[in-house]
């Protein structure tokens, strides 16, 4: 492909593409991102504060002619009304005791020694209430985004070249310090649209990049623009090819592209059972692995993340999959163990000279050098899953 594998481009001065920096916080709480300043622009007007009267109507008094004051007339005081402030403090007590019940009553559905969102009911953004409702929504979703091996459709493909497009992807990911949601979500539209669509084998690194620039825009605070993809992608193409695969390829999905990644389910499940960052780091990089494998692509997200957790608890030597994991996931140990041997096999199987971002990636000391940790032996896994 355009870009040169295994060497990052030198970066020419005032391109938008930043590089990955050492000291990344990628592996510090998840929570809100800040990546750009929301002040308007240097010497930009600056926005007048919403609701106020912009006239000077409140300035002018109209004087009509023929009109006076009749001079001794008696003002009836009006009874005054309840003030509008004591009235916006008596709504307020309302909704506060009509929400505080409504928090009550839906952690009252979860057993106390599953409750994992009670400690965050301070916080609106994590919206502790509705935590299990919307994981569980995204799972029933995940029923109509199912994947099929889609490679026999593909004439001019094969899952190698799949593979190093993915590989690819993931260097692109780092290129622009973009989250880890961008990337799974770059590769379910990819895929989605692969097998809706068959595509020459020169089109594929045209596909990846606009799925990662759709993903950009739909996960980022801060995406990166046409010309940055056309850059990375070595000017292999032009910006109305990006512009129309960008069409396509939201046609072919019929707009409906907030497909259910086994990101998002990881990290819900690691909270479950207070994983650690290694922990979780080590889950994700199986996770991320299993990007590449074809035959791991009808597997869904929140199974294929729930294995990953399961081989990372099993390698760390920190148990198997708890009642608490079974009640969020809805997923047995049977469940987990023909995705958990599939992926041991994967990890089995020697390097691939040709695949060695994810492996680089995750050998950095910022991911823990994951990558470098022994598998677990075998007995002890099929022990794990046995139980």
């Amino acid at each position: 492909m355009p870009f040169t594998r295994g060497k990052k481009p030198a970066l020419p001065a005032g391109s938008k593409i930043p590089k990955l920096n050492a000291t990344t916080s990628e592996n510090q709480d998840e929570g809100p991102q800040v990546k750009r300043s929301s002040s308007p622009p240097h010497g930009a007007p600056k926005k007048r504060t919403a609701f106020i009267d912009i006239t000077n109507a409140h300035k002018v008094q109209i004087s009509l002619p023929g009109r006076k004051k009749e001079a001794g007339k008696k003002q009836v005081k009006k009874t005054s009304a309840p003030s509008v402030s004591a009235k916006n403090n008596a709504n307020l007590t309302k909704f506060v005791v009509s929400s505080s019940l409504l928090t009550f009553s839906s952690f009252l559905q979860i057993p106390e020694e599953f409750d994992i969102d009670s400690e965050n009911s301070e916080d609106c953004y994590m919206c502790p209430e509705y935590a299990k409702e919307i994981f569980d929504y995204l799972k029933q979703r995940e029923e109509k985004f199912v994947l099929c091996n889609y490679m026999p459709q593909q004439p001019s493909l094969n899952p190698e070249m799949r593979a190093i497009l993915i590989d690819w992807l993931v260097e692109v990911q780092e290129n622009f310090e973009l989250y880890h949601e961008t990337l799974y979500l770059a590769v379910k539209m990819a895929d989605h649209y692969l097998s809706k669509t068959p595509v020459h084998r020169e089109l594929l690194q045209l596909v990846g990049s606009t799925a990662m620039l759709i993903a950009s825009k739909f996960e980022e605070r801060s995406p990166p623009c046409v010309d940055d993809f056309l850059y990375i992608c070595d000017d292999a193409y032009k910006r109305e090819e990006i512009i129309s695969m960008e069409a396509s390829i939201l046609q072919a999905l019929s707009f409906d592209i907030n497909i259910p990644i086994p990101y998002r389910f990881l990290r819900r499940y690691a909270k479950c059972v207070n994983a650690g960052m290694d922990t979780l780091t080590l889950a994700r990089y199986y996770c991320e692995m299993s990007l590449m494998e074809m035959e791991l692509v009808s597997e869904r997200g929140s199974l294929l993340a729930s294995a990953c957790l399961l081989m990372a608890l099993v390698t760390k030597d920190l148990g198997g999959w708890r009642p608490i994991l079974q009640f969020h996931s809805g997923y047995q140990t049977s469940d987990l163990a023909p995705v958990v041997r599939k992926l041991y096999e994967m990890l089995l199987a020697p390097p691939d000279d040709k695949l060695r971002a994810v492996r680089s990636k995750y050998s950095h000391k910022v991911f823990f050098e994951v990558a470098s940790l022994p598998l677990v032996n075998v007995d002890i896994l099929d022990n794990a899953l046995s139980q």
